[in-house]
């Protein structure tokens, strides 16, 4: 795909709308919104958990907006070449993004030179969904809780290993809390993603992965695997026998990918007000509820873009520690 140039007419003509919309009164704005089709980028590429989140949304989107909404795929640099780009785009209305945790929480604690600052330069609109994660371990393994893990662990110092999707991802994070939690020591052996890495764990050479509903889920049901915990901070509801890890001995534990709608900052306070409504309402359709649940995730059906905003700025913090005492870098 060629990357989106604008050319010096296209900017004129962007920057004439943009000041018209921002000189017409708040609820004007809200009404007149939107006049022409909206671009929602996907910092990943087609076919993943994002990119399906974010086509499920903008079906919904346009219905009750009464535009296109476009899903943009702009995959590369893990993310941050999409989000980049949002970041530099007139702040209008008509180019939004769907971030992740991995985006604007755990990338910018890893690499102080990407191409944005998630303060400076967007602005929050909604949290839309959540996906915990499955802690996973072969049949092999004479463990069947948390507690048994821990303890095995602690029985055999150095002897067990984990599987992640690789270096400073949300993977590799997840396990690194919770064995510092645990209070216990892992090898890691880093994949180049957990679809690489679970035949290993099925055969017993990984003894530990952490990895998504969709992804785990198929094996534990087929028997191949067994899943010890959900990550979340309260059960899943696609798993509601499943305990947290939280409550099978490590409190406050959890780790949840997020997904949430920005602009590029400076987008009117009535455009953001609507936005955020219209994503609120979007995420309590049917349709959209089936197909997150197909993807092992759960929507966010109210909530402020203040609310947002603090959420990130939390989990922002939290990865920053992590990454600080466990002294973890990106590939």
């Amino acid at each position: 795909m060629k990357a989106f140039v604008r050319s010096p007419l296209c900017a004129v003509l962007a920057g004439v709308a943009l000041l018209t919309l921002m000189s017409l009164p708040g609820g004007a704005q809200a009404q007149a919104y939107p006049a022409k089709p909206i671009r929602l980028v996907v910092p990943f590429p087609a076919g993943g958990a994002t990119d399906l989140l974010a086509r499920a949304m903008s079906q919904r989107l346009a219905q009750s907006l009464g535009q296109q909404v476009v899903v943009d795929n702009r995959a590369g640099a893990g993310g941050s070449l999409g989000s980049g780009e949002v970041a530099r785009a007139a702040p209008d209305g008509y180019t939004i993004l769907l971030a992740t945790s991995s985006t604007h929480a755990i990338g910018p604690n890893l690499n102080p030179n990407l191409p944005y600052k998630v303060d400076a330069d967007f602005t929050p609109i909604a949290h839309v969904a959540n996906a915990g994660n499955l802690l996973l371990v072969p049949n092999s393994l004479p463990v069947k809780s948390v507690a048994e893990l821990i303890s095995h662990a602690k029985a055999n110092p150095g002897k067990l290993n984990y599987a992640s999707s690789g270096n400073g991802t949300i993977v590799h994070l997840s396990t690194e809390a919770f064995k510092s939690q645990a209070g216990i020591f892992v090898t890691h052996i880093p994949y180049r993603g957990t679809a690489l890495a679970i035949p290993d764990l099925v055969v017993g050479n990984v003894h530990l992965l952490i990895d998504s509903i969709v992804s785990g889920l198929p094996h534990v049901k087929d028997g191949k695997l067994k899943a010890l915990a959900y990550t979340g901070l309260k059960r899943s509801a696609l798993l509601p026998d499943l305990p947290t890890v939280a409550e099978s001995g490590l409190p406050g534990y959890q780790s949840v990918t997020w997904f949430g709608v920005y602009a590029p900052k400076g987008l009117p306070a009535a455009l953001v007000t609507r936005l955020n409504s219209e994503l609120m309402s979007a995420m309590q359709a049917p349709e959209v509820r089936e197909r997150l649940a197909k993807l092992g995730a759960e929507p966010v059906t109210s909530g402020t873009p203040a609310q947002f905003e603090a959420m990130v700025k939390a989990d922002s913090a939290r990865w920053a520690t992590l990454i600080r005492e466990r002294k973890i870098g990106a590939e």
